[in-house]
């Protein structure tokens, strides 16, 4: 493995981290409402069930999804499912006064976990780009350090993010428009649990 190796693996990590999806949607909107501690805990729990599935995926958990279909469809149907309840709970809430809807991040690390554990494609994705980034004979010290390499890139990120989002002229903003935004975020989460329920 060289550093040319690494740093590609890092640019392409970085663009995937700020696409839209529900890891980015969850982090910004939990910086919004719940403040900067709440945000760097979300982004450590994203970025540690982020880097475990890159892990995963070094040690070959994706021949074991395509070995055994079922348990893909499995672990997939359970993560649609958590999505579509954020997604119901974000709505519900949209209309709430912070000081009650903010009992929904009461647990931001946990989240992190849970939405990043809903999402087991990572292991494909990761598997894709790891093929076509580092030789085939990479050692387990290597392994590790991409491992680590990809929590670190990503709690950085969602640190920053927590950071950029907790100002006071960002939060109130979002408080003039919460209904609106949690509306949009609540319609996010559940066309991606859709569209990851349906995806094969």
């Amino acid at each position: 493995m060289t550093w040319e190796n690494l740093i590609a693996f890092n640019v392409i990590l970085l663009a995937s981290i700020a696409s839209p999806g529900p890891a980015l949607l969850i982090a910004i909107r939990t910086s919004l409402q719940n403040g900067r501690s709440a945000g760097i805990r979300l982004g450590l729990g994203l970025a540690a069930i982020a880097s475990c599935w890159t892990g995963a995926a070094l040690l070959g958990l994706h021949t074991l999804f395509e070995w055994f279909p079922v348990v893909y469809t499995i672990v997939k149907t359970i993560g649609a499912a958590y999505l579509l309840y954020l997604a119901w709970n974000t709505w519900r809430n949209a209309a709430k006064p912070l000081s009650e809807a903010i009992k929904i991040a009461s647990r931001p690390f946990r989240d992190g976990v849970l939405v990043n554990l809903a999402n087991p494609k990572s292991v494909l994705f990761a598997s894709a780009v790891l093929v076509l980034i580092f030789p085939p004979d990479i050692s387990i010290s290597d392994k590790a350090i991409i491992v680590f390499n990809h929590f670190l890139l990503e709690a950085i990120c969602y640190t920053l993010i927590a950071f950029a989002l907790s100002t006071k002229s960002a939060s109130s903003t979002y408080l003039k428009m919460k209904r609106w935004f949690d509306r949009f975020a609540a319609i996010t989460l559940g066309a991606l649990g859709l569209r990851l329920l349906l995806q094969k």
